[in-house]
């Protein structure tokens, strides 16, 4: 039982990290946390999917986390470096 409940936990806690992590790649200042946290669904999605593969249950979720980390963090990692563009224009033209 204890199986069942931490592969379920795994996958749920991807899902949630995964959904943050799109979420909040959209805010300039925000973007550099939810990186993190797209990179930790990833990792939940994995291990999510690896512990839920003898019963079967939360490999749904597991597989919606580990997509959303991916796509978050491939968002994230676009709007840090949009971020670091924009600050070195601005600094290059004495703004900063």
């Amino acid at each position: 039982m204890e199986n069942n409940t931490s592969s379920k936990g795994m996958s749920i806690g991807a899902l949630v990290c995964g959904i943050l992590g799109i979420v909040g790649s959209f805010i300039p200042v925000v973007c550099y946390f939810t990186l993190v946290l797209a990179i930790l669904g990833i990792v939940f999605g994995a291990k999510g999917m690896k512990t839920s593969k003898e019963t079967g249950e939360g490999r749904g979720l597991a597989i919606a986390g580990l997509v959303l980390g991916i796509i978050g963090t491939s968002f994230a990692a676009i709007g840090v470096i949009c971020v670091a563009c924009a600050a070195g224009i601005l600094a290059s033209a004495g703004a900063l």
